[in-house]
């Protein structure tokens, strides 16, 4: 296998010595060469196996050459939005255009399209009416099937559609893009490359589809919402490659989208050989002259150790993705990649992260997942842990160990999170002491997320004693290590099942924090999440019951700012929440108190006579983590 990046001109296949490729991968991401970017382990898992593949990064979509510099490839091309869904890369959840965009030269906006998978499949269609189009990356693969647009507020189909391609690879996709690329090889036309797992395809006879389900038709769920809402869960439990389904979305009367079963997991074996390929673990050079690509900075000395995640946050699309079967690489393989980090010119001693969804779950979570897959209907860390959960940090514990050892590192971070009531259910303490001992620098953030019971319900995450208990164990180990070390809760407001009551009760938990969360995100209804199926629906697909859904705007910026009412900029609409809320009572001087009446002079409306109403002292410095530290430290 060549080392050097992969080309992404004429130019450079020329100098390669080829003539044609195999496959154009056409992406909106700019082209890095790291196993953070789903393109680059794609291309490299078809060059492993004798595959030549060009990259044609964030094309301009408006001219249709900019999809021909290669000219047409012998199998076909393969098209990913990228990294991220477009859309959540370009919008906030107040649907307010981004600024920058991470994965573009320079942090440059306006690089890639809305709807980018769509707008790349038809690029290329206007060209190349018949070479197969295969879809993959983040976007199509939660949109694969009808799905919720935030965006436009409305159902809209399967991307393979919409995009005028032929065949989805969802998922992580490395087993399923090498099936497809021997089937093509072998002659196969992509019509009749139905038997590949991890892929969606068009079909006009559902009788050829053997073992699936159907689930309701796209005009009849766009009538009716709960439809969709039973379509859904029906897809979110056939999501495990041992168990799941076909499943069968009808389009009218003479057009089907089959999804068939996913992809199984890769082995340790097959996950160490993945990311062992010559990356050059950088941007393409070309890039330079525009600042280089910002996303690589946060990735680049960082070590993905892990894949898939039991954890089951409603909110979180991972189970759509990666599935809940965690697959892990060997303690060798993260070595070796360690001792390659050491060896570059930049590094200056600190792994930034390693770690994966979630970064301790190093096992799945039972033995049974190896042979009989997970549980349809159950969760393993939800509303409990499992009685079956192995809760066991040894081999994590282990491999921090080797890495900080490694002449040349100075420190291991762990960033990627840490689910604390894994830890909690863990009866050895060794890896928190050791957490709190090497890997943490002043601040450990975790997700507790919120602390309403009815809110945590609906997110799928434990009880809030639990993170109660989690926080007196951490202060309790960092006072027996004599550390100054804090956790940072990440908090969400306006989620499903959220109304101003939960917010209000929120806020009062901040208020016994001592400081203002500089951590806040609204709820963002992505596409194939739980929590966004209860915001389109109304009602919790899991039982169809009906569920409190905050939409409106202004709503939302009350629940907000509730959480973030020591900043004086919202005072206005806290004390409006507090007034939505019934609890005016949360407005003055008593220490209970979330904001103290406004200084301001009247007349009264009876008399005429100015009156002076108590003014409000100066608001004090917003406290925050670091700031409670330097007190502590003055005294």
């Amino acid at each position: 296998m060549k080392s050097g990046f992969l080309p992404v001109c004429r130019q450079e296949m020329e100098e390669r010595g080829w003539d044609y490729v195999d496959f154009v991968y056409v992406s909106g991401d700019a082209y890095v060469d790291h196993p953070s970017f789903g393109h680059a382990i794609i291309t490299r898992v078809l060059e492993a196996h004798g595959y030549r593949v060009g990259i044609i990064a964030q094309p301009d979509w408006r001219d249709t050459s900019s999809i021909t510099e290669f000219g047409e490839p012998r199998l076909g091309f393969l098209v990913s939005a990228g990294n991220m869904d477009s859309m959540v890369n370009h919008y906030s959840v107040s649907k307010k255009r981004r600024r920058t965009d991470a994965y573009s030269p320079g942090g440059a906006m306006g690089r890639r399209p809305d709807y980018a998978t769509v707008v790349y499949g038809n690029l290329i269609r206007q060209t190349y009416k018949k070479t197969p189009v295969i879809l993959g990356g983040i976007e199509a693969s939660l949109r694969r099937l009808a799905h919720y647009d935030y965006w436009s507020d409305r159902l809209k189909r399967s991307v393979l559609l919409d995009s005028g391609a032929d065949l989805i690879s969802y998922g992580m996709g490395e087993r399923s893009v090498v099936e497809i690329a021997e089937a093509l090889k072998s002659g196969i036309a992509v019509s009749d490359i139905t038997f590949v797992p991890g892929t969606v395809y068009k079909t006009k006879d559902p009788q050829s589809v053997y073992d699936g389900i159907r689930l309701y038709g796209y005009e009849e769920m766009k009538k009716d919402p709960l439809l969709y809402a039973r379509s859904f869960y029906t897809q979110y439990c056939n999501t495990d490659p041992f168990s799941a389904k076909r499943l069968i979305e009808p389009y009218g009367e003479h057009l089907y989208i089959v999804q068939n079963m996913p992809a199984m997991p890769l082995s340790q074996e097959e996950m160490d050989h993945v990311y062992s390929y010559p990356y050059m673990r950088t941007y393409h050079p070309s890039y330079e002259k525009e600042g280089g690509i910002p996303a690589i900075a946060e990735v680049k000395f960082s070590l993905v150790s892990n894949r898939g995640c039991f954890g089951g946050c409603s909110f979180c699309a991972l189970t759509f993705h990666q599935g809940r079967i965690v697959q892990t690489r060997s303690q060798d393989s993260l070595v070796e990649e360690a001792r390659i980090l050491i060896k570059d010119p930049d590094f200056k001693g600190y792994i930034h992260d390693v770690g994966g969804p979630t970064a301790d779950f190093r096992y799945p979570s039972c033995e049974k997942q190896l042979s009989q897959g997970v549980c349809k209907e159950r969760q393993c860390l939800f509303p409990k842990p499992c009685k079956n959960l192995r809760a066991d940090h040894k081999d994590y514990v282990e491999l921090l160990r080797r890495l900080r050892t490694l002449p040349g590192i100075k420190k291991v971070f762990i960033r990627s999170g840490i689910r604390f009531d894994y830890v909690m259910a863990d009866e050895d303490d060794t890896f928190l002491k050791e957490l709190c001992e090497h890997h943490v620098s002043g601040q450990l953030k975790v997700a507790p997320e919120h602390v309403s019971e009815t809110v945590l319900k609906k997110m799928g995450k434990p009880s809030n004693t639990v993170y109660q208990a989690f926080d007196k164990k951490y202060t309790k180990m960092n006072q027996i290590l004599h550390k100054k070390q804090y956790l940072v809760p990440y908090l969400m407001s306006s989620h499903p099942g959220s109304s101003m009551k939960e917010a209000v009760e929120l806020a009062e938990y901040v208020r016994k924090l001592g400081y203002m969360p500089e951590q806040v995100q609204d709820f963002y209804p992505t596409p194939s999440t739980i929590s966004t199926c209860m915001y389109y629906t109304g009602v919790d697909p899991r039982d169809m019951s009906r569920v409190y859904v905050p939409k409106n705007p202004h709503e939302k910026a009350l629940q907000r700012a509730l959480i973030q009412y020591r900043d004086p900029k919202n005072y206005d609409l806290v004390l409006e929440a507090l007034k939505v809320a019934g609890r005016t009572d949360l407005a003055g001087y008593d220490s209970r108190c979330l904001i103290r009446p406004r200084h301001r002079k009247e007349k009264d409306m009876e008399t005429g006579v100015q009156i002076h109403i108590k003014s409000t002292p100066k608001p004090k410095k917003k406290k925050t983590i670091r700031n409670i530290h330097k007190k502590k430290v003055k005294k």
